[in-house]
């Protein structure tokens, strides 16, 4: 008849090379994800988090609601800070609730140099 016969092939190895070559393409789209994403990410978070462990007293801040006020006080056992946002208008927020510090407050001498000073 008109039909051929048909061979098989031989089985490769298996695993080995095959299954590497596969891998590698994932194993770099992880490398370059991570650099360009993850990593800068990171970075930022840790920014962030530095400057609001940094907030004092009479600072200008950006509250994340997108309000600019004035820390009054600082509430370290809880996190919280109370900002004024308008002149008798306080509110008393959460310290991750801030997106931005506008403009630092010099650091206060202490002790007796802070009183000559003056």
């Amino acid at each position: 008849m008109f039909v051929t016969p048909a061979y098989a092939q031989g089985a490769g190895a298996p695993g080995g090379l095959e299954i590497f070559i596969q891998i590698v393409p994932f194993i770099l789209i992880f490398v370059i994800m991570y650099f360009l994403l993850i990593r800068p990410q990171q970075k930022r978070m840790k920014q962030h988090r530095d400057m609001v462990a940094a907030v004092r007293r009479g600072d200008v801040v950006v509250t994340a609601g997108g309000f600019i006020g004035k820390i009054k006080t600082v509430h370290d056992p809880e996190d919280e800070v109370t900002v004024e946002l308008a002149k008798g208008v306080e509110v008393r927020m959460v310290r991750s609730s801030i997106s931005d510090v506008r403009s630092k407050t010099e650091p206060l001498r202490e002790g007796k140099a802070a009183e000559k000073a003056e």
